[in-house]
């Protein structure tokens, strides 16, 4: 962590900010946009992610960052998971529901890599 000056220079909230963007953009779409159960949970579990990620990197303490990583990692999932209702529902298309999916696993998979490369450095 120490030659990353800023939570913007993290991948994982890179890929965690694209996600928030292409749920927000998906669920201001008709249908979608009515269903104000999903789009809300779905809306807030992406701002999750990131915002975990964010929250705990300015606060320095390495041990709680960890943590709340696991916390965006697991937010990430649910983003994912709500997907496939989006998808059920008929909110979005099949080639929606792959890049939300995509986007979702890897991001899920950058958190992970950094939480292991956290844990190896003992930082």
């Amino acid at each position: 962590m120490a030659t990353i000056q800023r939570f913007e220079e993290i991948e994982a909230w890179r890929t965690a900010r694209e996600l928030t963007r292409l749920v927000y953009q998906l669920s201001n779409r008709a249908e979608f946009a009515r269903d104000f159960g999903l789009k809300d949970q779905m809306r807030r579990a992406a701002v999750s992610v990131l915002s975990n990620i964010a929250e705990r990197f300015e606060s320095r303490t390495p041990k709680l960052f960890i943590e709340f990583l696991g916390r965006a990692k697991g937010s990430c999932g649910e983003v994912r998971a709500q997907s496939y209702v989006a998808l059920d529902a008929g909110y979005v298309t099949q080639a929606e529901f792959n890049q939300l999916y995509e986007m979702s696993d890897k991001c899920i998979r950058q958190i992970a890599n950094f939480i292991a490369y956290l844990e190896r450095t003992n930082v």
